[in-house]
């Protein structure tokens, strides 16, 4: 067999090449090499996947029950052939379930759906995906369980139950993440039991895992990411949008291929997305494998970077093609006005998805106006100038945004975008602030190192994704009218919107106690540098609430006032008493420039 394609796959903060991932995905491979018939052959990890997903506090013994009486009724998924159409069996399958659910009044009673069982069939599918909840999403990463733990459980287990290591991450992993398809975690799991195979049979088996699985967790905390914003673009905007951003995704990739092709193609994948969107985890396995299969019988024709990835067993094959680089642009390509969308990502694929839907936008405003003149090939003649205009502005907001984060460094800028989002969105609380600018500190920092093209694409891929679950987190609980404005309104100037919104006039800052300003105890010493941040930041993002027009450089003052005296006090030799009294006189500080 021939070694994987390097996988290309993204970070939180973008492009990263990863030799381990890649390691464990052409040894996980290995294993499905032979196998005659994946979809049956896995029926039951993917019926596991769909419960978990949507039975999130269901216990793991249970869903091991569920999906055992689910196999037991679903006679259309027995003997399935991998050419056969999938909407039988995943209807059926759905279906049952559904039903099981509902049937069983003390599983109605003890996961709270008793209002999605007083509806239909359709009804009542939509209302079991709204119980859904990615909590994962909008606050701190998900952290894998201490490798010890994973090590004491897992290499004895994996002698006794072999497939029990891989049942167990496919239960948490579904769970933790409720919107990721289910092939991706089908892939995953199988990276993670070879991981943990490997590991158990090496002298330092902690250190060995904790290298193997730090990849496949970035790696699944971003696709799940990716996935869940895919899942919003379609509930949340028209048909018109979704498809256009499949059309550009799937140009971008692939551009030499033609307009029919691309066009077939887009449908497909949009359909698919939308099942696995609708938890139909048989569906969207088996129509991702039959999508990739067809795929790479055209890649002659589609592009010519997936010929090894086309050499890889299910579901690996479909991992790879997704994470393949863009195929080379070809050498002229002339704006046809019918199909000016297609025409521009495969002149442009180096641009970002948001900006290109950007531009076409502007494009579709030019025309409805130049339409209307009477002379409008006059009026249509400075299209090509008003178009570069919107490239140049995106790609101008960025460079400024970059040029900031050089200056001020790491640590200062994510305090500047504290200040900035708190007087944008002063509804969130301290901890969601803190995330939220977390996450847009971390772009930064791996974005604007990067040249000016990656730079500027890395910044807008990671801003869609950010203000994705921020708008996520106000469709749960509403924030403001401001947030409400840029998340509805139009989703390829989204990022522009959060850019130039302003303060919220209309928010009154609660009144805190000077206690849960501050927070100064000797534990600190012996915390990880990561929770000192976090405590920093709680601060800053805690006196701006309490007191909004204070100046940038008063509140970077004070941070560097409290990061003095956590570090004085840490090397004290009485740290308590430290604590103690060069804490009451940071206090009473605070007090007096609070106006307490």
């Amino acid at each position: 067999m021939k070694t994987i394609r390097l996988i290309y796959f993204l970070v939180f903060l973008g492009y990263i090449k990863c030799q381990i991932l890649q390691r464990s995905l052409q040894d996980a491979a290995m294993k499905y090499l032979k196998s005659q018939n994946y979809l049956e052959e896995n029926l039951r990890d993917i019926t596991s996947i769909m419960v978990a997903q949507f039975l999130q506090k269901v216990t793991y013994e249970d869903v091991q029950t569920i999906v055992q009486e689910l196999l037991n009724t679903a006679e259309k998924c027995k003997g399935f052939k991998p050419h056969e159409s999938p909407s039988e069996c995943s209807h059926q399958m759905m279906i049952t379930f559904l039903e099981h659910i509902c049937n069983n009044q003390g599983m109605v009673d003890k996961y709270g759906v008793s209002d999605c069982c007083n509806k239909n069939y359709t009804a009542r599918h939509k209302c079991l995906l709204s119980h859904k909840k990615d909590d994962a999403e909008y606050s701190d990463v998900f952290q894998i369980p201490n490798p010890e733990q994973i090590l004491d459980k897992s290499c004895e287990t994996d002698k006794e139950n072999p497939g029990s290591v891989r049942e167990r991450y496919i239960y948490e992993t579904s769970r933790q993440h409720p919107f990721l398809y289910g092939p991706t975690i089908l892939t995953m799991s199988a990276c993670y039991e070879t991981a943990i195979e490997s590991c158990c049979q090496e002298d330092n088996k902690t250190e060995c895992l904790q290298i193997k699985l730090e990849p496949i967790r970035k790696y699944i905390t971003e696709m799940s990411l990716r996935h869940h914003h895919l899942c919003e673009i379609g509930n949340k905007f028209n048909h018109r949008i979704a498809k256009a951003v499949e059309l550009v995704l799937l140009t971008k990739k692939q551009p030499k291929a033609d307009f029919s092709e691309i066009a077939k193609l887009t449908m497909d994948t949009k359909s698919l997305h939308q099942t696995c969107c609708e938890g139909n985890t048989v569906e969207c396995v088996l129509g991702r494998s039959q999508l990739m299969n067809y795929t790479c019988s055209k890649q002659a024709i589609l592009t010519s970077k997936i010929t090894q990835c086309c050499e890889q067993p299910v579901p690996f094959r479909g991992e790879c093609i997704i994470n393949s680089e863009n195929d080379d642009k070809p050498d002229q390509v002339s704006l046809t006005l019918s199909r000016f969308l297609y025409e521009y990502s495969r002149s442009y694929p180096e641009l970002a998805v948001p900006l290109i839907l950007r531009v076409a936008a502007t494009y579709q405003n030019l025309l409805g106006k130049c339409c209307k003149l009477e002379h409008p090939l006059e009026c249509y003649s400075h299209g090509k100038e008003m178009l570069q205009r919107v490239v140049n502005e995106s790609h101008e907001r960025v460079k400024n945004y970059c040029d900031l984060y050089k200056k001020l460094g790491d640590g200062n800028f994510h305090n500047w975008l504290i200040v900035l989002y708190y007087k944008k969105v002063p509804q969130l609380s301290a901890q969601e602030l803190v995330v939220l600018t977390k996450n847009l500190a971390a772009a930064a920092t791996k974005c604007c190192p990067l040249g000016d093209e990656k730079q500027f694409n890395c910044i807008e891929d990671s801003a869609k994704l950010i203000f994705g679950a921020l708008c996520r987190r106000h469709e749960a609980e509403p924030i403001s009218a401001g947030v409400d404005h840029c998340c509805d309104d139009a989703y390829a100037f989204r990022k522009i919107c959060f850019d130039d919104l302003q303060g919220d006039a209309t928010y009154v800052s609660p009144s805190l106690p000077y206690e849960q300003v501050i927070s100064l105890e000797e534990n600190l010493c012996k915390a990880q540098e990561e929770k000192i941040q976090t405590e920093k930041l709680n601060l800053l993002s805690n006196l701006v609430k309490r007191q909004p027009q204070l100046t940038e450089m008063q509140l970077l003052s004070i941070i560097a006032q409290y990061t003095d005296l956590v570090q004085t006090c840490c090397e004290a030799e009485k740290s308590e008493n430290c604590f103690q009294e060069k804490g009451s006189k940071l206090t009473e500080e605070y007090q007096s420039l609070l106006g307490g």
